[in-house]
């Protein structure tokens, strides 16, 4: 009985070491995961942009905590349609920076999330987020005036990873410690 109880305390250490370790693990993949899929989702905007001759656009909805790629459909009035799924966030991950105040060097003047999106008659939608490409692969703004404003953050509370785009179409990802504000590209 005794071995038995010495062997139950060895795997109740070695667990309570473990899961903490586990869920910290877990935690990481998610953020670089979703991190790493909105920036394939902001790189493949741009090329669609521009192999279709048209404007795209990676839509973020910061209260759903959605992202999802669209494309202008110049036929008739002309409309923003849907391509793919829309992209979830991983449990604990939201749209967001959290308490950062700086953005990574050399991206943006002030830390925001991109734009608000515009409907297709041009009002701004609220809780939104976009990053529009035009045929050329250059991010512009409502008006089709080029920008280099454009990025999209995420955050679990501890970790903030961010893509921004330059006003040259230059994509980039990026990621830091709440509490260091050490931006490190990925």
């Amino acid at each position: 009985m005794v071995e038995m109880l010495v062997v139950f305390l060895l795997i109740a250490t070695i667990a309570a070491m473990a899961i903490p370790m586990y869920l910290s693990i877990v935690r990481n993949l998610r953020m670089s995961g979703d991190a790493l899929s909105l920036h394939g989702s902001v790189s493949m905007v741009k090329m669609r942009a521009a192999a279709r001759f048209t404007r795209s656009r990676v839509y973020a909805d910061l209260t759903a905590r959605t992202y999802r790629v669209e494309t202008w459909n110049k036929a008739g009035a002309g409309s923003w349609v849907t391509e793919g799924g829309t992209q979830n966030l991983s449990q604990g991950v939201n749209l967001g920076f959290g308490t950062l105040s700086n953005p990574p060097e050399g991206t943006q003047t002030a830390l925001a999330q991109a734009p608000a999106c515009r409907d297709n008659a041009g009002a701004t939608i609220a809780d939104t987020a976009c990053i529009v490409f035009n045929s050329r692969g250059i991010p512009v703004d409502a008006t089709g005036a080029p920008v280099g404003n454009g990025a999209l953050y995420i955050t679990d509370g501890r970790k903030v990873c961010g893509v921004t785009v330059s006003a040259t179409g230059l994509i980039r990802a990026w990621r830091t410690y709440v509490s260091g504000a050490s931006w490190q590209r990925m």
